[in-house]
Order: structure tokens, then sequence, then C-alpha cells
């Protein structure tokens, strides 16, 4: 009952720190100034770590053994799936990039585009690697911290994992903001979203010994989770220098990328 009680208190304060983060981040646009702070701010700990635990137990049940199931494809299959969901995504990066004051990095990710959705067959390959057009990988959470938005608390959100609530309205917003989402027919939005979960899936087979020894072998899976997720996402927008900045983990990725809104 607690631990429901914690998820119900969770969607809210996501709710909540949705809108705060988008509030903040006109306001601080106005002001013309981030604040690139590197504490660690999470005034609802109590009720997180029960949401964390949530989380895990979705993971160990559900997401965990889909992942092993879908790791027996052979490799390019797994590779053309996830080329095709990445694919799906560069219109919304290209328009953050935009947003951002990024033309050079809109104009690449455009051409990837262009050129992995007619050469690479509606983006199951990926001839635009071998031309040498890599794209910048971006989301409305870094256009809202170019903007000059402040980070926010931490939480976890139920199904969604650690965010902090500037990334968490970016989430939401990037959702809405992919011009493809509003364009391409019922069938192609319906196998993209299906691309989305087969991605999810191969990162969580392919990177599951890291995350199964962060959730599941550390002393403090929720301790070691928040910090991972802050230092990999202040070092990704090239916020450094900060105290709990020292050590920056290579293999530090959000162990629930899976539950990311699509």
């Amino acid at each position: 009952m607690e631990q429901r009680t914690a998820i119900l208190r969770g969607c809210r304060i996501a709710a909540h720190g949705a809108l705060f983060a988008l509030l903040n981040a006109f306001v601080s646009a106005c002001a013309g100034s981030a604040n690139p702070t590197q504490a660690i701010n999470d005034p609802d700990e109590a009720d997180n770590r029960q949401i964390h635990e949530f989380n895990k137990s979705v993971d160990k049940a559900v997401l965990r053994p889909a992942s092993r199931a879908y790791a027996v494809l052979p490799d390019p299959v797994e590779r053309g799936i996830n080329n095709f969901a990445d694919n799906l995504d560069l219109p919304g990066e290209t328009l953050n990039s935009l947003l951002q004051g990024r033309p050079g990095a809109a104009v690449e990710n455009a051409a990837r585009f262009v050129v992995n959705t007619t050469i690479g067959i509606g983006g199951l390959f990926d001839p635009a690697h071998a031309m040498g057009i890599e794209g910048r990988n971006t989301d409305f959470g870094e256009t809202l911290y170019v903007w000059g938005a402040n980070e926010g608390v931490y939480g976890e959100v139920p199904f969604l994992g650690p965010r902090t609530e500037r990334d968490l309205v970016g989430d939401v917003v990037d959702v809405a903001l992919n011009p493809l989402r509003l364009i391409v027919p019922s069938g192609v939005r319906t196998a993209g979203r299906a691309a989305e979960v087969g991605s999810i899936l191969g990162d969580r087979a392919r990177y599951s010994e890291t995350i199964d020894s962060v959730l599941y072998e550390s002393a403090d899976s929720y301790s070691q989770t928040r910090l991972l997720y802050l230092q990999n996402r202040r070092f990704e927008l090239g916020q450094t220098g900060g105290a709990d900045d020292a050590y920056i983990d290579p293999y530090a990725i959000d162990p629930y990328e899976e539950f990311d809104a699509q």
C-alpha cells in the first residue's frame, strides 16, 4: 500500500514537475543565465526510493527477460530495427538543434535523415555513417538547458525511471515535437513504435551486465542510479567541474532508458 501511494504521488510530482520546469524555462530564458549546479537536489528521496523499487520490479519481471529473448535475433536484424527507430528521431533532433542555435548540427541531422530514408530504405540501413554524416543526438531537455532552464529537483518517475524536472518536461515535448508523428501514415507510426520497443530491448540486453550490477548488485542501487544518471546527463550537457563530477563512468547510462517516453 505504501509503495502504491508513493507511485501515485510520484505521478503527481511528475505532472507538477513538468509544469514547474516549463515555467522555469521561460523565466530563466528571460534572465539569460543557466545555473550549472552540481549538487544533488532530491527533497523527495523517501518516496523516490519506493518508486525505484517498483521500477526495479518491473525490470526484473518484464524487461530483463524480454531483452534476453530479443537478443536471440541475428545482429543484422537488431541493427536494422535500431537504425529504423533512430531515423525516426532525426526530424525532432533537427528541430531541437535549430532551437539551440546550432545550424550546423541541424543541417547534419537533416542530411542524415534524407540519406538514410532514401538510400537506406526508410532508415533500415545507415549509409549516412559510411558517408561521414554522423549527426548529433539531442533532445528538448538540452534545448531547455541552452535556453537557461535550471535542472530542478531529481526524482524517480514510475516506468520512466530517474529524471530531473527539466528533462521530464523535455521528454513530454519531444513526443509532440517530432513532425514525423503528425504526417506519417498510422502504419508507419505503429512500425516506428515497435522498432523503438525493439531498440530499447536491444539496449537492455547489450548493457545487461552494467545495468544488473547497478540495480541488483550495488549496496544502494538507488544512490548509485541517481549518481550515474546525474553525472552522465551533466556530462552530456557540458556541465563539468562540480564536486560530484570528479568521476564520469564511461558506461554510465540510464538504467531505465527503456521506459523513456517516445
